[in-house]
């Protein structure tokens, strides 16, 4: 009979063992053949002892992400609290719609839209330094851009008069605001760093 030993070699008996029961080179070894030995607990083993282990009760505790070394974003219950909050929203938003009268007199109107273009200026202009400093950081001012876009977009159109302010709001919107969105989120989708 042909004994285990004499797979050795170079790489060892835990080696050779792994190569005829990779069952029992999981229980014996923490070397890489634990990715090879068609157990699933394999890459988790190897990942633990490579010290990137992850606290109880983080977002990516347990899951692909937190074994492959990225760390958590947040602790686990702050996705659940958010999406609550989120679906909470949802009656004060029917409120809100049924409840607010259908004009209003703003008396700061001229800042209000003063201060939006500020913003999207300020973001416009932060997101094109960081893109010539190759900075990765344009992806977040990048994101921030588009949606102050969006909103501009939207209320805009939301509070023109009918007519021809109406009709100029949404070419402004359709031409101008939107497609510059669409090119920010492009930017900031491209420009996030990927999770290795």
């Amino acid at each position: 009979m042909v004994r285990a030993e004499q797979f050795a070699g170079a790489a060892g008996p835990v080696a050779a063992a792994g190569r005829l029961s990779g069952t029992a080179a999981n229980r014996l070894s923490g070397t890489a053949d634990d990715r090879f030995s068609g157990t699933a607990r394999g890459p988790r083993v190897a990942h633990i002892r490579a010290g990137r282990r992850y606290p109880r009760g983080t977002a990516l505790a347990g899951s692909v992400t937190a074994r492959r070394g990225v760390p958590p974003v947040a602790p686990r219950w702050v996705g659940p609290v958010l999406l609550g909050l989120g679906l909470a929203m949802i009656p004060w938003v029917v409120y809100l719609h049924t409840s607010l009268p259908a004009t209003a007199e703003a008396p700061h109107w001229a800042w209000a839209w003063t201060g939006l273009d500020v913003l999207e200026a300020l973001g416009l202009g932060a997101t094109g330094l960081l893109l010539r400093r190759g900075d990765a950081r344009a992806s977040l001012t990048a994101m921030a851009t588009s949606a102050l876009l969006v909103v501009d977009a939207w209320f805009d159109t939301m509070t023109a008069a009918p007519g021809a302010d109406l009709a100029s709001a949404v070419v402004v919107a359709l031409c101008a605001e939107i497609p510059l969105a669409a090119a920010c989120t492009l930017l900031a989708w491209r420009g996030f760093p990927r999770m290795r």
